[in-house]
């Protein structure tokens, strides 16, 4: 990584207290600017923030116990810190962080999964885009850089799942969650992964813990995202898919997802 490259990266640790080895030791290896996670499930109280400090970073979380929770790690310490939404109605803290980071302002969030497409939940889900969007369009401009990372909880296109025929009603890749996420791309983002692989099927994040041997057979999904506004994409240098954590002892069921841009 070059001095001036700024290393981004994404992770749902599905619980940072269980996660905390493979975490520690990926930060200590890839050594990012910036690490958003997702899931971490836990209070604030019970955040291990020190193993973290440890490393040279600092971070900023929001989280409740055994469900949600987002944080930011960071070299530098994080800036204009915010949590959740603010359009009156639940402001659901634990799914989202935002902060600027040298001088980057960068959104993390874990959208809501949807349970099934019946399901209260699945239209809490495209309301919490729709919401998600139009906090963009009242705190962002499409025309300065902007990062927005996360489990988004929804695979954008046919080469992003396993098999696009049989999942084409799971609440993580129905039509609707995806429209529902394609119109906050409308608004002003890149796919920084797609950029720079724009036809690469195969390149997954996520792996069911509950099927057997997904990882080993390729049943996996592109859930999680890094996504930039033109003028930050157009600094992008590369974006991959690190494997290996979900091959750990104890893994979560995502894995690391890193974009570097030129700054």
């Amino acid at each position: 990584m070059s001095k001036s490259a700024f290393r981004v990266a994404t992770f749902n640790c599905a619980s940072i207290r269980a996660r905390l080895p493979v975490l520690l030791d990926w930060l200590a290896r890839n050594q990012p600017d910036v690490l958003g996670l997702q899931e971490t499930k836990v209070t604030d109280a019970d955040f291990p923030v020190e193993p973290i400090q440890e490393l040279g970073y600092a971070v900023a979380f929001r989280g409740q116990k055994s469900h949600a929770g987002v944080a930011l790690i960071s070299r530098e310490p994080a800036q204009d810190i915010v949590y959740g939404l603010d359009d009156g109605r639940p402001a659901d803290e634990a799914r989202l962080i935002s902060a600027v980071i040298r001088g980057i302002p960068i959104v993390n969030t874990y959208v809501p999964q949807g349970q099934s497409v019946e399901s209260e939940q699945f239209q809490y889900k495209l309301e919490w885009l729709a919401r998600l969007r139009d906090w963009f369009e009242r705190h962002h401009s499409p025309h300065e850089p902007l990062l927005w990372i996360g489990d988004f909880n929804v695979a954008t296109e046919e080469i992003d799942v396993h098999d696009p025929r049989r999942l084409t009603n799971h609440v993580d890749f129905h039509p609707a969650a995806r429209a529902a996420l394609e119109r906050v791309r409308q608004w002003g983002f890149v796919d920084v992964f797609r950029k720079h692989h724009p036809n690469e099927a195969g390149q997954y994040t996520f792996w069911d813990y509950r099927v057997r041997g997904a990882m080993e057979r390729g049943l996996g999904w592109r859930v999680d995202h890094i996504w930039a506004t033109q003028p930050l994409a157009q600094k992008s240098l590369d974006s991959w898919i690190d494997v290996e954590p979900r091959k750990a002892e104890r893994p979560s069921d995502h894995t690391f997802l890193v974009a570097e841009f030129s700054l």
